[in-house]
């Protein structure tokens, strides 16, 4: 008996492969899942909305992009004045912006700042993290820069799990503070809890494995000083 033709192997090599890929995607899609579904049991305790978080001496605000006029884009702006009113209420002490400013002409962190400045938080209680470019290099630098051992993490509510995930792996006494942001059809908030799905397996490998954040640097003590303000 000979063996079939090239040809004849052809469909059955790629029906294999098919299948194999099928298998690897459907894993993956499982694995999503239950890191996002642990996510939201974990941190439960932990989220809070502007009205019921517990005080903490810091509040931490994640960066969600600047617009091309250099105003905060509305995601951003939305977390900022969620901000303005912990400070307002007394809930937190100082206000630490953590933003990406790796680009000569984007400047989140000083446009989150000069927000906050001109919603009524005092200048010297506002401190500035330029090399937050992640989530968790928000928290890693917050805990091992400015030192920060409690904060009030403000973001939208589909993010704060994940936030208050990664900012308690780093060592922080975290509560998230987040609330939903709609447009007229629904589809910021929806597509933003879509993205945590995958966002979840990712952050659960993240606390396992720890990584240093992208830029470490030296300690810095604008907290510190901005505590010894008040």
């Amino acid at each position: 008996m000979t063996d079939p033709e090239p040809s004849a192997r052809r469909p059955a090599r790629a029906r294999l492969l098919l299948c194999t890929a099928a298998a690897v995607c459907a894993a993956v899609a499982v694995l999503c899942v239950l890191a996002f579904t642990r996510q939201l049991y974990t941190t439960a305790e932990y989220r809070h909305t502007v009205a019921d978080v517990p005080d903490r001496s810091v509040a931490v605000v994640l960066g969600a992009g600047v617009r091309s006029d250099g105003l905060p884009s509305r995601m951003l702006s939305h977390r900022l004045d969620m901000a303005v009113e912990l400070y307002g209420e007394g809930s937190v002490e100082v206000v630490l912006v953590s933003g990406d400013n790796g680009e000569e002409h984007y400047n989140e962190t000083d446009t989150m700042a000069a927000y906050l400045v001109d919603a009524g938080v005092p200048e010297e209680h506002v401190v500035g993290d330029h090399a937050g470019f992640s989530t968790w290099d928000t928290c890693a630098r917050a805990a091992e820069v400015f030192g920060v051992q409690e904060a009030a993490v403000v973001s939208q509510d589909f993010h704060v799990p994940r936030a208050v995930e990664l900012c308690r792996a780093a060592g922080i006494d975290a509560v998230g503070v987040g609330e939903s942001l709609f447009d007229e059809r629904g589809t910021a908030t929806v597509h933003g809890w879509v993205r945590e799905v995958p966002a979840a397996l990712d952050a659960a490998v993240t606390t396992w494995s720890a990584p240093d954040p992208t830029l470490l640097g030296e300690r810095e003590t604008g907290v510190d000083d901005a505590l010894a303000d008040r």
